[in-house]
């Protein structure tokens, strides 16, 4: 490993000296293990713990097959699919790789005993397997989270419709959160030169998912003076939603939980922020029924920010609490787009509002590669920008995930791996200082 990241950190070292670098047998990466998948049994969910499931493992270098490539990991961070894979909800991410495990002889290598997690990296490619011929050893990239066969006809429109489509290190095995990591080589993207590596390493997962939910025709296509409703606006997800929003002409409104995080909404720009707690939004009266009133209180707050219109687009992913509120306060031929469901996945809404009102309910998941490629390169042009607001070691990822478990955390939090420091890899100076000020908003903040 030392060789490997002092020629990461060489300015001379070429694609042939990578390649010739000797691989480790093994390296150290953040794992579940398969036996403790019943470790929580009986506990809520927010009294599961990450800090006991999330192991800092010595594990074997896996084999390296076609259409593939090993990755130097110099840092990753942590996504809510971190914590799912912690807690072991909804299921464990075992049965995944038991599935994958079955689909080819190469594809065994992913059903272990352990799961070496995360979906964001941001490194260096080390090798190439056969059938790899647009990237080299010794090529800073970042990867996106999408892993797919396209053996299937079904793909091919949209890769994200793949029936072999999984989601790097939750449904695979070898994922970020570790020294190095096994991906498909058309998961990379160049790294963008005005950022750290954990800067770099932060957008991934939460920028694809948010691109392809509120601006790919693939999902809400927004356009310019849309209302965009956006939960969660400060975090990891929201605080995409909310740049895209502004800078593709669009008016969001932030629905945040705090003073503080509706003071980082305000500083990307946004007008329209409401603190649901200063609020005091109940959409539910008790854990079977919902209010109503609430839907249409939280409607007219809406139109005191909006001069009275409604909601174009609702950027959707908390789930069971919002849903109900979401549909409601959509306008007439509007659209609620869904990528997860963090507060629970038993959505329950008043059908009269979506059918009568000639309303859209759209499933969005990830992104499909180009999305993933569009999305990067808006952050490497310095159009969106990271929203890393804490950055912790590999040893620490435990605490990572209860943070984000938690939601102690805004916006993006980052793990170093083999990068010693943060503020290291920058490649474009000029770059980051034109816009350093938003590259630093969230930890400032």
């Amino acid at each position: 490993m030392k060789e490997i990241l002092a020629a990461i950190q060489s300015q001379d070292a070429t694609s042939a000296d990578f390649a010739n670098i000797p691989l480790p047998e093994s390296y150290r990466g953040i794992t579940v293990h398969k036996d403790e998948a019943e470790m929580f049994a009986g506990l809520a969910s927010r009294d599961k713990d990450p800090r006991k499931s999330l192991h800092l493992d010595d594990v074997p270098l896996p084999e390296l097959g076609p259409g593939e490539a090993l990755v130097a990991v110099m840092a990753s961070s942590v996504n809510y699919n971190s914590v799912w894979t912690s807690i072991f909800e909804p299921v464990s991410t075992f049965g995944f790789l038991e599935r994958y495990g079955r689909l080819s002889d190469l594809s065994k290598r992913h059903d272990l005993p352990y799961h070496v997690i995360g979906s964001d990296l941001a490194g260096v490619v080390l090798r190439t397997g056969p059938g790899v011929n647009s990237w080299k050893p010794g090529d800073e990239v970042v990867a996106h989270c999408l892993s797919v066969e396209l053996e299937s006809s079904d793909g091919h429109n949209d890769t994200m419709l793949d029936p072999e489509q999984r989601i790097w290190g939750f449904e695979t095995n070898f994922g970020g959160l570790a020294e190095i990591a096994l991906v498909k080589s058309n998961q990379l993207m160049p790294k963008p030169g005005h950022l750290s590596w954990e800067e770099a390493a932060s957008p991934g997962l939460v920028n694809s998912t948010a691109y392809r939910q509120l601006v790919s025709r693939n999902g809400a296509g927004m356009k310019q003076g849309d209302n965009v409703l956006i939960w969660g606006a400060s975090g990891g997800l929201g605080s995409y939603a909310t740049q895209f929003a502004l800078a593709g002409g669009a008016n969001p409104i932030c629905v945040v939980s705090s003073p503080e995080k509706a003071d980082i909404c305000r500083a990307m720009g946004a007008d329209a922020v409401i603190d649901r707690n200063a609020e005091g939004y109940k959409f539910w009266k008790d854990e079977h029924t919902q209010d109503p009133k609430e839907w249409k209180r939280f409607g007219s707050k809406i139109r005191e920010l909006t001069g009275g219109e409604d909601i174009d687009i609702v950027f959707e992913h908390p789930g069971r609490e919002t849903f109900g509120a979401s549909v409601y306060v959509t306008r007439k031929g509007g659209t609620i787009t869904t990528c997860a469901s963090t507060s629970g996945y038993m959505h329950e809404y008043d059908n009269r509002y979506l059918w009568m009102s000639l309303k859209r309910i759209i499933g969005s998941h990830f992104a499909n590669y180009r999305e993933a490629w569009e999305a990067n390169r808006l952050i490497a042009k310095g159009k969106i920008h990271p929203t890393l607001s804490k950055v912790y070691s590999l040893e620490e990822t435990g605490q990572a995930a209860y943070d984000v478990h938690r939601n102690l955390h805004q916006g993006k939090v980052g793990v170093l791996a083999l990068a010693p420091q943060e503020g290291l890899g920058v490649s474009n100076p000029e770059l980051r200082e034109k816009h350093i000020d938003a590259i630093n908003l969230f930890r400032n903040a």
